[in-house]
């Protein structure tokens, strides 16, 4: 398995939006899988890309006054359920329609879509605003028999979500080896058909346009890759992106504006945005 280097940033003050900030900032520099609480957060990143400078550079110019103090210790690979089970993942229902929760849990709320989810280090479990703002997207569309690529996909639930709400052939890419494994794996626990897809975005050149695209990853790496995106979207096709706040959202249309896309839709929580594309024809 592989090896992780957990950060631990305390912030003082510390804030929601300060914690939020940092998870934004460090998502950017490579880092997959946050935790939050009163004191500052804890953040994950594969051993081998570890940067102590990017650390500081971040924390040096952060854009609110506040003071930090860091440390980092490797973690070895290990079965990350019961890291989940013991502090942070529990069941979350989303506009009362869709409940997520993990194989070891026992009190389960009804809802009409249920998805069984283990995260092991890939992040998406609908507890943090972009996943959950994306499922809204995900939960308000028509996805009968439509076709989609789930770009970044994490855990794989926004493709399963997809797949459980009547999509037809559901495509998701990731590029951590262990969380592709755990997409898979969660493929398994909901009997979804979903083509779980291990590479960046140039395992999207063989495939067909679909009529859907996601991508929950961050405005950095959508605002470079978003030309490739907008190819694997058929005209008159919807994309959904987020990992990003509001005021990038600018920023984001000023890059996929070039490969006709046009806003149809935001939705915003805790300053986190997911916005609705759509393809000109």
């Amino acid at each position: 398995m592989q090896d992780y280097k957990a950060l631990r940033i305390e912030s003082d003050p510390c804030s929601e939006t300060i914690t939020d900030l940092l998870a934004a900032f460090l998502c950017d520099a490579g880092y997959e899988s946050f935790t939050a609480d009163e004191k500052g957060i804890t953040a994950f990143i594969r051993d081998d890309q570890y940067d102590e400078n990017a650390v500081k550079e971040i924390l040096s110019d952060f854009p609110m006054e506040a003071s930090f103090s860091t440390s980092a210790e490797t973690v070895e690979g290990k079965d990350w359920n019961e890291e989940w089970e013991k502090n942070y993942f529990q069941p979350i229902v989303i506009d009362n329609l869709c409940v997520v929760h993990s194989s070891f849990h026992t009190d389960v709320p009804e809802a009409e879509y249920d998805i069984v989810v283990d995260p092991k280090m890939a992040f998406g479990t609908g507890h943090h605003s972009t996943t959950s703002q994306m499922m809204r997207h995900i939960l308000n569309a028509d996805m009968a028999g439509k076709s989609v690529i789930d770009m970044g996909t994490g855990t794989g639930i926004l493709a399963i979500l997809c797949k459980k709400r009547g999509a037809g052939c559901v495509t998701g890419i990731e590029i951590d080896p262990f969380a592709w494994e755990n997409a898979v794996e969660n493929g398994r626990l909901n009997a979804t058909e979903v083509n779980f897809i291990c590479g960046d975005a140039a395992q999207l050149d063989p495939l067909e346009p679909a009529d859907i695209f996601l991508a929950n990853i961050n405005r950095n790496v959508i605002t470079s890759d978003i030309g490739r995106y907008a190819s694997r979207l058929k005209p008159g096709g919807e994309m959904y992106l987020s990992g990003f706040y509001r005021h990038d959202v600018d920023i984001v249309m000023e890059a996929a504006k070039p490969y006709g896309l046009t806003l149809l839709d935001i939705l915003e929580d805790k300053d986190w945005v997911a916005i609705k594309l759509v393809k000109s024809v």
